[in-house]
C-alpha cells in the first residue's frame, strides 16, 4: 500500500497512538507495526508527558514521535495534525491490530462511508470476557456509537469536518460517534481487534461493568466529562 510519486513516497494512512509512561510496553506495541511501515503506513506515536523514557524507545520504531498535552483527546488531535495519508486510524496502546486488517481499509477506502471500527474480543480467556465483547460488539451496531478500543477509523476530509475529538477528559470516543453518525452511517468490519482485559482483572469483572455502564449514563443525561473523569480514575 506505498507507492512513489517521482522520489517522494505518499503513504495511504497513518496509525495514531497516544502512550502515556508505557516504557516497559512500547516496543511490545509497536514492533508488530513495522510491517505496515514497510507497505506505507505512518505510524505516529503521541506521547502526553511521560516521565519515563517511552519517547526515546518509540522513536525508531515510528515515523514521528511527538509530544501534546495529557489528555487522550488532545493527543489523538495533535497525532491526526501531523499525520500522512487519507485514512487515520487511533490506535490505543493496549489494543492490537487483526492481522489482515488492511482488506478491511481497502473496502472502506471504496466505499461512500466515512468513518468505521473494528469488532473486538477481550485478551483473558475467562468466560465473561467473551460476553462482554458480545455486548459491546452489539451495542455499537445498534447504537453506531463505539469504543476507541474498536479502533476508530477515519477519512481525513471527515475528520477534518468533524473538527477532530471533542477536547474533554473522557468520553471522547462517544462523543466523536455521535457526531460521526449524524452524517454517515459506519463501516462496521466483523475482523477483530484484540484488547486488554486488564481494567476488569484489576477492578473486578462486574464491578468494571456497572462503573461503565454508570459513566456512560450520567454521561447520556449531561454529566460534565471531567466529573466521570475522576470517577473512572477514583
Amino acid at each position: 500500500m506505498r507507492w512513489r510519486v517521482g522520489r517522494i513516497r505518499v503513504s495511504v494512512g497513518s496509525l495514531i497512538v497516544p502512550v502515556l509512561n508505557e516504557n516497559s510496553n512500547v516496543e511490545r506495541i509497536l514492533l508488530p507495526l513495522q510491517r505496515l511501515r514497510q507497505r506505507g503506513w505512518s505510524i505516529v506515536v503521541v506521547d502526553g508527558g511521560s516521565t519515563d523514557d517511552t519517547p526515546h524507545r518509540a522513536k525508531p520504531l515510528a515515523d514521528n514521535v511527538i509530544s501534546s498535552l495529557p489528555g487522550r483527546a488532545k493527543q489523538m488531535n495533535a497525532g491526526a495534525a501531523e499525520a500522512m495519508g487519507d485514512i487515520l486510524l487511533f490506535l490505543h496502546a493496549d489494543t492490537v491490530l487483526p492481522t489482515d486488517f488492511e482488506s478491511e481499509i481497502q473496502k472502506f477506502i471504496e466505499s461512500d462511508l466515512q468513518w468505521g471500527r473494528f469488532d473486538v474480543t477481550l485478551s483473558g480467556n475467562q468466560l465473561m470476557f467473551y460476553v462482554i465483547a458480545w455486548f459491546i460488539n452489539t451495542r455499537s451496531r445498534l447504537t453506531r456509537v463505539s469504543t476507541g478500543d474498536q479502533a476508530l477509523f477515519f477519512k481525513r476530509q471527515f475528520f477534518e469536518e468533524l473538527k477532530g475529538y471533542a477536547d474533554v477528559p473522557l468520553m471522547e470516543d462517544v462523543d466523536i460517534c455521535k457526531r460521526s453518525r449524524i452524517l454517515s452511517e459506519p463501516f462496521f468490519s466483523d475482523l477483530r481487534v484484540i484488547t486488554s482485559s486488564r481494567r476488569w482483572e484489576k477492578k473486578g469483572t462486574w464491578k468494571t461493568i456497572w462503573l461503565m455502564w454508570r459513566l456512560r449514563y450520567a454521561y447520556y443525561k449531561g454529566e460534565d466529562p471531567a466529573v466521570l473523569y475522576r470517577k473512572y480514575y477514583s
